[in-house]
């Protein structure tokens, strides 16, 4: 018998806890479910799940983010070429996605109540979603880029992209809590006819920004994954914008100026609960993005959870939390400016960005 290294045995427990949570909370649900019994299922003793997962929300946000990232969308789905055949195929991922039976509408009712229940929990959430509108919003700008008058400031597709995620948060808040409700067609239908309002939608920059300092050392970063592409990556030259959980919005300050590769670093204080929730709330958007717009449409930002903050710290954030808000440039493998507080995506960007030598 081949002998397992540590690491390799921690790895294996961990998939044992994840794969008996999935059973425990599709049964009893989040409320009721027992760490015990979850343990039980596992073959393993209470310690051993605790020492995977510090505590029992911690643990169904990871179960969630498992199930979210491993999704298959909608079966033999086509990227849209417009605007409206982007949506309906956005909204056709997602609807497949909605739960068909009581074990997979157990596994999610109890997520919204966990988020409203804790502010420690909400207001990252809220976060995450203006983020996912970001995302969904400069893909609609990619593959329909809206008309800019003369003079006139950025115009944006933001507000539309959060009007469809409302919309297809609603439908699937329903078809957990009042099942044979939601039609599916219909709300593919619904979003599809979004595609043709027009939203009074401009990009604001913001009023006070930090100085940029300027800077010239090696950038070193390590490898990471990128949560819009589900794929893994080496952040090169452009913008890193570490941001904690509560600062994410902050994200479009920076891809509005940059006109370069913008990287989305998201950092938090508690790790343990708040990465698995950005990693569910990233991808329930972000996999069906990848199937409803073609590639050339996907926004050009990636977004990478740093758990250890390993990612942080290579741009010189030592300790991190969740209103950090810090900002790099990087061109030609060094990096040549910096700030820091709010504002900083935006100080270091493209041309308006006024670094300070002294």
């Amino acid at each position: 018998m081949v002998r397992l290294s540590r690491a390799e045995t921690q790895e294996r427990n961990r998939a044992k806890v994840l794969a008996a949570a999935r059973d425990e909370f599709a049964e009893q649900g989040f409320r009721d479910a027992k760490i015990d019994v979850i343990a039980e299922r596992a073959e393993l003793t209470r310690g051993a799940v605790y020492s995977n997962f510090p505590g029992k929300r911690a643990l169904y946000f990871a179960v969630l983010a498992e199930l979210a990232e491993q999704s298959a969308g909608a079966p033999h789905a086509v990227p849209g070429e417009t605007l409206e055949g982007a949506l309906g195929a956005l909204a056709r991922a997602r609807v497949a996605a909605f739960p068909l039976d009581d074990e997979q509408a157990g596994l999610v009712r109890d997520l919204m109540p966990e988020v409203l229940a804790d502010e420690h929990v909400r207001r990252p959430f809220a976060q995450l979603v203006k983020l996912n509108g970001l995302l969904l919003g400069l893909a609609l700008e990619r593959l329909d880029p809206p008309e800019r008058p003369a003079g006139s400031p950025i115009p944006r597709r933001v507000r539309l992209a959060e009007t469809v995620l409302i919309s297809l948060h609603g439908a699937g808040q329903l078809a957990v809590t009042a099942p044979g409700l939601v039609e599916p067609f219909d709300v593919v239908s619904a979003c599809e006819r979004l595609a043709g309002m027009v939203f009074n939608d401009w990009w604001a920059p913001p009023v006070i920004v930090p100085t940029a300092q300027a800077a010239d050392r090696p950038w070193s970063p390590p490898g990471a994954v990128d949560l819009v592409r589900a794929e893994s990556f080496v952040p090169g030259d452009g913008v890193v914008v570490v941001l904690g959980t509560h600062r994410l919005a902050a994200a479009e300050e920076a891809v509005r100026a940059s006109g370069r590769d913008v990287t989305v670093v998201a950092v938090t204080s508690d790790p343990a609960e708040l990465v698995p929730l950005t990693r569910l709330i990233v991808a329930e958007v972000c996999g069906g993005l990848r199937q409803a717009f073609p590639g050339s449409s996907w926004p050009g930002v990636r977004v990478v959870c740093d758990a250890t903050g390993t990612l942080a710290a290579a741009a010189g954030v030592l300790a991190v939390s969740d209103e950090t808000e810090v900002a790099i440039r990087v061109e030609r493998g060094r990096i040549v400016a910096t700030a820091d507080g709010r504002g900083a995506g935006y100080a270091v960007s493209g041309e308006v960005s006024r670094v300070d030598s002294a």
